[in-house]
């Protein structure tokens, strides 16, 4: 036997009870003769203590020990004096009088201070993570990963979701990103595909009668890492309804939301617990983006109208080229010069060419760009804006998409310069009618804006409309602090309306048929109308753990040039397994970095 309690149980209740823990030596102190070792699982930290006057050999064999060894002690329960009582441990009004012990397993000095203090680089974390993971932080993410998943599952099996695997080895499919591929040994020169999402095998369910489907979805991209994106891989809670509109998906996704944050995130609350509708263009005319951070306040002021016939050349300009001016107004923020250049840094990488602002002193308004404007037009400016000393306002002046992007950028610059956000909270938003195409700015050439399987909101009478970028889908995202966690919509179940939102990418019905060929097919044969949703559970986590990158939610994650530091990956493979897959590489004298 090697442990009859754990390292964080042990109580006042359990004095005098002779006990055997096992595992790591988190710390090992010397005091007067007597040495304290704590010892560490992942349950918590339980000090025992080796007295030489009550075992002199016993003590011999701890004065070797060191930090990281892995020991067996025996002892016996007993108080600690009151004075050293530790408040913070499970087991800090106790401790152990040793009689025993055994050295398990000996360990080098570790590369990095095993506590959640370590300043060690990523890089050295990862690689060592088996190490890592010995830290209350990585392992406390680790635990609450684990009761996330496990309370999924039983909230969506309670309500009659089957949870369905699908295949991991499948087709290629162009529907978000670059797929990860794998060449097949039987099938000379062809290849699977790792799925960027269930998408098609959900709605296949749908078809076969699994009318409430739901899986804990591994998905793989082959997109740029960044700190809310995992490398390679990541996890999904994919969910799919058969006879279901709008509304019944979200309140689905309401009550999950509301009762997990509920359960597990304690301490920290929902911002309003009616979540904001708002439609994809109000989104970006108030925030700049799909995706806004509502837990402040910083909305855009339109302001275009104002300068219609301005004085000021670059305003004038901007309104007559069809372009906006926006604004947004701080309060109360104290802020130097060197702090409004920074701003203008900010919103000079956004491609702005500056940022225009106005001071409002109790001597009343300054600005370099005040002398260009007429009275008229400050008035206007006060009337929108009601401003009072202190404040400042900001304005952004271009082409649309730019003006509204580069605003949408500062007004984050100000939320984490300034705190504006309330970190313990959940501000979510379900941002509605998206457009269902876009047109790259460059080539011209007309894609699917979002999901290529969502409904277009009037059905086949979308097509009719001149524009195709005015067509908008069934598409719905739930933003939350500025991330988008989950994305879904009402699915296209009509062949005839699937071949009409392809045909607007200039992809032809056989194109279609060659690449959705299963899915068209089954749509033949009675599809009942059915929509779905994926939370992206990981980002999720990262909310909820309150950490900077969603990389530290994993047990074992990519580092953020997308390697396992660790396994050494990716990797080269030898000759006989290129061979033996028919594939010829081409010269290279790139090397993993590690």
């Amino acid at each position: 036997m090697y442990r009859t309690n754990n390292c964080g149980e042990l109580n006042e209740n359990n004095v005098w009870d002779t006990v055997m823990l096992s595992w790591w030596v988190s710390n090992r102190r010397d005091h007067g003769g007597i040495i304290f070792i704590d010892l560490r699982d992942r349950y918590g930290i339980t000090q025992v203590v080796f007295d030489p006057e009550e075992n002199k050999d016993v003590w011999d064999l701890a004065d070797k020990v060191r930090s990281e060894y892995v020991i067996k002690i025996q002892g016996k329960v007993r108080m600690r004096p009151d004075s050293q009582f530790n408040e913070k441990l499970n087991t800090g009004k106790i401790e152990i009088l040793v009689d025993d012990i055994e050295t398990i397993s000996k360990s080098k000095t570790p590369p990095f201070e095993i506590s959640d203090y370590t300043k060690a680089w990523e890089q050295v974390r990862y690689k060592h993570r088996y190490l890592d993971l010995r830290r209350d932080t990585v392992k406390n993410n680790v635990k609450f990963r684990h009761k996330f998943l496990q309370f999924s599952r039983n909230w969506f099996a309670d309500r009659d979701f089957l949870e369905v695997t699908t295949p991991i080895f499948t087709v290629s499919s162009p529907e978000w990103s670059r797929d990860y591929i794998v060449p097949s040994r039987i099938h000379k020169g062809e290849f699977y595909a790792l799925p960027q999402a269930p998408q098609q095998y959900k709605q296949l369910l749908m078809v076969g009668g699994i009318d409430k489907y739901f899986q804990i979805a591994p998905c793989f991209r082959d997109e740029d890492t960044r700190a809310d994106r995992h490398a390679c891989e990541f996890y999904q809670l994919d969910c799919e309804m058969s006879f279901v509109e709008t509304k019944d998906v979200m309140e689905v996704v309401e009550n999950y939301m509301f009762d997990i944050v509920d359960k597990l995130w304690q301490g920290k609350h929902i911002k309003d617990w009616e979540i904001k509708k708002m439609t994809y263009k109000e989104s970006i005319d108030k925030y700049g983006t799909d995706k806004p951070d509502l837990r402040f306040g910083l909305e855009f002021v339109d302001v275009t109208e104002v300068f219609s016939d301005s004085e000021f050349s670059i305003f004038k300009s901007v309104y007559d080229n069809g372009g906006a001016i926006k604004t947004i107004k701080t309060e109360w923020i104290d802020m130097s010069r060197k702090d409004i250049d920074e701003l203008t840094k900010v919103a000079q990488e956004a491609w702005a060419k500056g940022l225009a602002y106005i001071i409002y002193e109790k001597e009343g308004p300054k600005s370099p760009i005040l002398k260009f404007f007429s009275d008229e037009e400050i008035e206007q400016l006060n009337q929108l804006h009601s401003p009072n000393p202190w404040d400042i306002i900001f304005f952004s002046a271009d082409e649309y998409q730019t003006a509204v992007e580069v605003l949408g950028q500062v007004r984050l610059a100000l939320r984490d310069k300034y705190d504006l956000a309330d970190s313990d909270e959940l501000a979510m938003s379900w941002i509605v009618d998206f457009p269902m195409y876009e047109k790259d700015p460059d080539t011209g050439k007309i894609d699917f804006e979002h999901n290529p399987f969502s409904m277009p909101k009037e059905g086949l009478e979308s097509f009719d409309k001149e524009n195709p970028l005015d067509i908008l889908g069934k598409q719905y995202d739930l933003a939350i602090n500025g991330e988008e966690l989950l994305s879904w919509s009402i699915r296209n179940h009509d062949p005839e309306i699937l071949y009409k939102a392809f045909d607007i990418v200039w992809m032809s019905k056989q194109q279609v048929r060659d690449k959705f060929g299963a899915m068209l097919r089954a749509f033949e044969y009675g599809a009942p109308p059915h929509g779905g949703f994926a939370i992206g559970i990981d980002r999720f986590m990262m909310l909820l753990c309150d950490e900077p990158n969603v990389r530290e939610i994993y047990a074992f994650p990519k580092s953020g040039n997308a390697q396992d530091v660790m396994m050494w990956a990716p990797s080269k493979i030898d000759d006989e397994q290129l061979e033996e897959l028919n594939i010829e590489l081409k010269d290279t004298d790139e090397d993993i970095e590690v």
